[in-house]
């Protein structure tokens, strides 16, 4: 058996701030430490189900150079650094029976939501967005530069993330992370396991579990969910599909209509192509989120 742990920071147990999520802010290595205890504890319930499986954890967060590798339980392996490909899922392959999302967070204009955000590269103030192509899902009142949407339906880390692992067949039997961010979850994949280690207050506030508390449960969750993994569907995008980015910058407008099949859409903060599949629209957006790094000279 063949699992893949993908863990960011905003969702882990206690953080609720981007000092504690920043290598450049005084908190961060407590993050870190915070961040490397929970993944271990998600390793431990995986290995508890299934004592012989093939573990990996990506590293999912910002510089993907967070987790520490010398903490990490030494039964599991470490993807870490970037770029890489699938990003947040590096590792994941058709091979793959499970994916397990820790520390994940809710899209960007929801809420509320600790630090919430959706696909932003490196830079924490730059949002994606979309607008829904029926007049039912306008007037939403989301901010530009806060989401995704694909054929319609809003989509963030977490559904981008769990339809890449569903075109390769892979379920995503667990999340966990704040309340909005396991509420997304189970809208998308109600039969997935979701563990709430805080409830959000706002962007940057929370009631959050004691550390260990929160352990205790994504180990017992992760176990369960791992046990449970046939009875879970992967997340279908079929295609062809339409997919709209709304992007905050007016430069990354220019950069993004110079991929070929790439168009400038009506009120000129978005951006739209067709992909053949979700593989090649997921690839896309990753490419529309790294593009918003750029400045301009």
């Amino acid at each position: 058996m063949k699992a893949l742990i993908s863990v960011d920071m905003e969702g882990i147990s206690g953080i609720v701030h981007s000092s504690e999520t920043n290598p450049e802010r005084y908190d961060y290595q407590r993050g870190r430490e915070l961040m490397t205890a929970e993944a271990n504890a998600v390793i431990a319930g995986v290995l508890d189900a299934e004592p012989t499986a093939d573990v990996l954890v990506a590293d999912a967060h910002g510089t993907f150079r967070n987790l520490l590798p010398e903490q990490l339980d030494r039964r599991a392996r470490l993807v870490r650094g970037k770029p890489r490909a699938l990003n947040m899922l590096a590792g994941l392959d058709e091979d793959t029976d499970a994916a397990l999302f820790v520390g994940y967070h809710v899209r960007a204009g929801e809420g509320p939501g600790v630090l919430a955000h959706t696909m932003n590269g490196e830079i924490l103030d730059v949002r994606v967005t979309g607008r829904a192509p029926d007049e039912d899902a306008r007037g939403t009142g989301h901010a530009p530069g806060e989401d995704v949407r694909i054929t319609g339906r809003s989509l963030g880390e977490i559904g981008l993330n769990a339809a890449m692992a569903g075109h390769l067949g892979v379920p995503v039997v667990l999340l966990s992370g704040d309340d909005a961010a396991c509420a997304e979850a189970a809208d998308l994949i109600p039969q997935a396991v979701t563990v709430p280690v805080k409830e959000a207050l706002g962007m940057a506030a929370a009631v959050t579990l004691h550390p260990e508390e929160a352990r205790d449960r994504l180990r017992r969750a992760a176990a369960d969910a791992v046990s449970r993994r046939r009875e879970i569907p992967p997340l279908s995008l079929t295609g062809p599909l339409d997919v709209e980015v709304d992007l905050a910058s007016p430069h990354t407008i220019d950069l993004a209509t110079l991929v070929p099949g790439v168009l400038r859409t009506a009120g000129a903060r978005a951006v739209a192509f067709t992909a053949p599949d979700y593989g090649t629209a997921y690839r896309l957006i990753l490419l529309l989120a790294q593009l918003a790094t750029i400045r301009p000279t």
